[in-house]
């Protein structure tokens, strides 16, 4: 019994450790939002447009279709970089929950104006974002 003692201690450190690292690995969702994120930054409609799929549906919250596929968000997109040089996302909070991340934001479309706090909620399947749901505030 004594002799299981120190294996069992070492195993818990180990997994202790496992689970440590996890932790602070980030999950593919939440890897595709900050990507995406970063590229909007930059205003760099190509590396905005990769980690989603072809098919994505972009809604405001709860179910108001907006638009689907990624041509038609390329649209959308390229036209809002090229008229908001002063575009910028903060990211307020993530939560990564499974294959959904929500992330409030404050953007800000024009230097001077006060930011729109948003939320947009991201639905991953396999190594794609595949839905978009916002809520912006009014």
């Amino acid at each position: 019994m004594k002799k299981c003692i120190p294996f069992f201690l070492s195993m818990c450190l180990l997994l202790m450790a496992g689970n440590a690292f996890a932790q602070t690995t980030p999950s593919l969702p939440a890897q595709l939002a900050q990507q995406q994120l970063d590229a909007y930054n930059k205003r760099d409609i190509n590396a905005f447009l990769q980690p989603y799929a072809d098919t994505v549906a972009v809604y405001m919250f709860p179910n108001k279709l907006l638009y689907k596929g990624k041509e038609t968000m390329r649209q959308e997109y390229t036209g809002m970089f090229a008229q908001t040089p002063d575009l910028h996302c903060t990211l307020v909070n993530r939560i990564v929950q499974g294959n959904t991340v929500i992330d409030q934001e404050s953007v800000v479309f024009k230097k001077g104006v006060p930011p729109l706090a948003a939320i947009a909620i991201y639905t991953i399947s396999g190594d794609k974002i595949v839905a978009v749901h916002f809520i912006a505030a009014e």
